[in-house]
């Protein structure tokens, strides 16, 4: 994937390219390739890494791929599940109507579409993935539905979950099937201000190298750091096209720029910055 294959690399060459700059820090720079961090990971990696270091961490920088200009500094926070319809064990369905597993999750999204949600405190849901049935001639037996809730309130991100898993739970009842519920990854909602020093700092590197800063919500390691109250944001490295697909690509040029605004803002946190 072009996020991880290209901040993976950034990470790797930064060693030799401050040797090759000269550059010397008074702080110690810990370079993590944390694992356990999509899915079902609920990034662990990175949850173990801070719970666990002896000392105090003064910032972080979380590094992706692309793209460039981004600028991250708050984590909504989010729920992200799974419902898993499976009939195939059910038995006496053969004297009646069968139900179709893909046909039930269709209900399931239809109704939480239905859903009235807030504009402030603003909250969304997304519908991320479905897949289900054997073959094109024959009902589907079993189906999951992949969704994640989204929103800066975590009150109500919990509340909108609520609503779904009732809504599940009526659909289940309503069809006489079981469907399994699954909650694999949760983030509490953290922030920096945009006056933070670190975030400004960010700011003023950026511009100096002619990057325009697109600020966004990062459900990723940069919500760890935050909830635990270390400053830290999140950069993007370069420009790329077709991204989470095979034929990802990503421009050489400006990761240049990239990396050297990763290395000042490394600079900004050792002259203290997130010390304020």
């Amino acid at each position: 994937m072009t996020d991880n294959s290209l901040g993976a690399g950034v990470l790797l060459s930064l060693p030799e390219i401050l040797r090759q700059l000269d550059l010397r820090f008074e702080s110690d720079i810990v370079l993590a390739g944390v694992i356990q961090s999509i899915g079902k990971g609920n990034l662990r990696g990175i949850r173990h890494l801070v719970k666990t270091w002896s000392t105090p961490i003064r910032g972080a920088i979380c590094v992706e791929g692309v793209d460039l200009g981004r600028l991250s500094y708050y984590a909504d926070g989010m729920i992200r599940c799974e419902v898993d319809c499976d009939i195939s064990g059910i038995n006496g369905w053969e004297k009646k109507f069968k139900p179709n597993a893909i046909i039930i999750l269709n209900d399931v999204i239809n109704e939480i579409l239905k859903l009235r949600l807030p504009q402030r405190p603003r909250s969304r849901v997304i519908i991320g993935k479905i897949s289900g049935g054997f073959k094109h001639g024959m009902i589907a037996l079993d189906a999951i539905l992949g969704f994640e809730i989204q929103g800066v309130s975590d009150r109500m991100v919990k509340a909108i979950f609520n609503d779904v898993r009732d809504i599940i739970d009526g659909i289940s009842h309503e069809y006489e099937v079981e469907l399994n519920l699954k909650t694999i990854s949760n983030l509490h909602a953290a922030r920096l201000r945009y006056n933070h020093p670190l975030v400004k700092a960010a700011v003023k590197v950026m511009n100096r190298l002619d990057i325009k800063p697109i600020s966004g919500s990062s459900e990723s390691e940069l919500s760890i750091f935050l909830s635990r109250k270390i400053p830290a944001v999140t950069l993007g490295i370069s420009h790329g096209e077709n991204y989470h697909q095979r034929n990802a690509s990503v421009r050489i040029e400006p990761i240049y720029r990239g990396i050297a605004q990763v290395i000042g803002v490394l600079q900004a946190i050792d002259q203290g910055v997130c010390d304020e």
